[in-house]
């Protein structure tokens, strides 16, 4: 017999409580809203809105044009100027309002993010518990991080589809909670409906949120350079976040901006392998579509048998399809290592960036199958890939400087540690990356010249939450650094002479312990 959708996340049911849960999203004709000048109003341009799940239209996109943008920037700078008058104890009643409303539609939200962005059941819910549980360390800790801090004002936040609750609603959360008012874009390649509901929820309960689609062409002029944006926190890719870059060195503004660097895993004389296979499999979470997963080994050369056995071992055990199907009604989600990619687009992208490593004179070493019994019969693939991995990528390939943003894994192979250490910086600065050795202190020796924010010994590292900064070196980040106090001193004001912690064009200003 063939799978079915399971009902506990068919769609239709989930849109139906949605309409229940937050009507004011939608218009008279079941449009969604943008969320502007304190209310849910202007449908825009609708723009279909396809699951990478099955290719099926979920919704529609409200997209604004540049002037009805303008007009939420600058209805949001008036809601700074009152809202930075409350009381600090009342902002922490609201937000904890806010987190109380959250956590009662939890289970809403991660089933509409399996819909919206791909994630499997587990990992749609540790978005949403990441950001509540996060925001909620935040309320409990302001008073001693603020201290006699003012904010800034309105805080503009354009970010990737990838994590829209523990990511961009976690930011949000925070600088309202620092007196700030915050304007969102949602992302265009997913997370509209979930971000609508939790923004819903959010201005309820008098917190000043603004929630705007539209094309970052067309907004990223208001919502980057206009006077009342006062601050920027933005994630993405480098292109863009270059380009941003480029047009706040003309203006004072705070920002922060996180970019995807190539997150490399040194291998140096090393012999748990078990522990490594496992870590292999962990790091294949959501198609290694985040912006702390790890792409590029670089590997002993006399190690390699060793490690392509793990790897293979390791790889070809991950179960990757539809994370909504079951085979009866009452059925458990599957346990899957993750479904598609984020759209038909950037699976196609995978492909080309594969192909031209081929042809560059790069050797593949795995391609991975889809398993006919993950899917629908006939039903639309075109946004799944199973994981490949190539040896010997040429500097000539396109992906031998690039971040592949998906399930596609490069291993060079090296001689000597200087080697090594070159390989692992390929990227001119990184994120985050690993070195794997017997010898701990070599390694720990050897991770001081790698240049990542947070460089693990013998494990993975991840971006981290709560009382963990987190930030990036060379051009994987520019601005202030985020993270426990640091995210609280990035989006508020202390003495004029205060340095704020970061990576900017002419200096690097980093925390004591990272």
């Amino acid at each position: 017999m063939p799978k079915i959708v399971s009902p506990q996340v068919e769609f239709s049911e989930l849109l139906r409580q949605v309409k229940q849960v937050t009507p004011e999203i939608f218009d008279q004709e079941g449009q969604f809203l943008n969320l502007l000048e304190g209310r849910w109003q202007e449908p825009g341009k609708p723009q279909a809105f396809t699951s990478p799940i099955d290719g099926s239209v979920i919704g529609y996109l409200p997209m604004l044009d540049r002037a009805t943008a303008s007009r939420a920037v600058k209805g949001a700078h008036h809601e700074a100027v009152d809202w930075g008058r409350v009381d600090l104890d009342e902002r922490k009643q609201r937000v904890q309002d806010c987190l109380d409303q959250l956590r009662t539609h939890v289970e809403l939200i991660g089933k509409l993010l399996m819909w919206e962005i791909g994630k499997t059941y587990k990992l749609g819910f540790t978005d949403i518990d990441r950001c509540i549980d996060g925001v909620q360390w935040y309320v409990d800790n302001i008073e001693e991080m603020l201290g006699r801090r003012e904010p800034l004002g309105v805080v503009s936040n354009i970010a990737s589809w990838n994590y829209p609750m523990s990511v961009l609603m976690h930011a949000v959360l925070v600088q309202v909670l620092c007196g700030n008012a915050a304007v969102a874009k949602t992302p265009t390649d997913g997370g509209f409906i979930s971000l609508s509901v939790a923004f819903a929820i959010a201005r309820r309960c008098g917190l000043p949120v603004t929630l705007v689609s539209g094309s970052g062409g067309e907004l990223s002029e208001v919502l980057v350079k206009d006077q009342a944006i006062e601050c920027l926190s933005f994630v993405g890719g480098r292109y863009n976040g270059r380009n941003i870059a480029d047009a706040l060195s003309s203006v004072h503004k705070r920002y922060m901006l996180e970019m995807e660097g190539v997150n490399t895993y040194g291998i140096w004389n090393f012999s748990d392998w078990d522990s490594l296979g496992d870590q292999l499999k962990k790091g294949y979470d959501y198609g290694k579509q985040r912006c702390t997963a790890y792409v590029r080994f670089v590997v002993e050369r006399h190690l390699f048998p060793q490690f392509l056995e793990t790897y293979w071992s390791a790889i070809s055990s991950l179960k990757v399809g539809n994370p909504t199907l079951v085979d009866n009604p009452t059925d458990k989600l599957p346990d899957l290592a993750f479904g598609p990619v984020i759209n038909r687009r950037q699976a196609e992208d995978l492909d080309r960036l594969y192909a031209d490593a081929l042809k560059t004179g790069a050797t593949p070493i795995y391609e991975g199958k889809l398993d006919d019994s993950l899917f629908l019969p006939g039903q639309d693939r075109s946004a799944y890939r199973a994981p490949r991995a190539l040896v010997n990528l040429p500097r000539q390939s396109e992906l031998y400087f690039k971040e592949p943003f998906g399930p596609i894994d490069s291993i060079v192979l090296v001689d000597r540690v200087e080697e090594l250490v070159g390989e692992m910086n390929i990227s001119n600065g990184a994120l985050v990356a690993a070195i794997a050795s017997d010898d701990q202190k070599w390694a720990q020796r050897t991770a001081k010249e790698v240049r990542a924010f947070k460089v693990g010994i013998n494990k993975l590292r991840s971006r981290g939450d709560r009382e963990e900064v987190f930030g990036g070196l060379g051009e994987s980040w520019k601005g202030a650094f985020v993270g426990g106090k640091l995210l609280v001193e990035a989006v508020t004001q202390g003495a004029p002479t205060e340095l704020v912690l970061g990576n900017y064009e002419d200096s690097l200003l980093l925390p004591e312990k990272i």
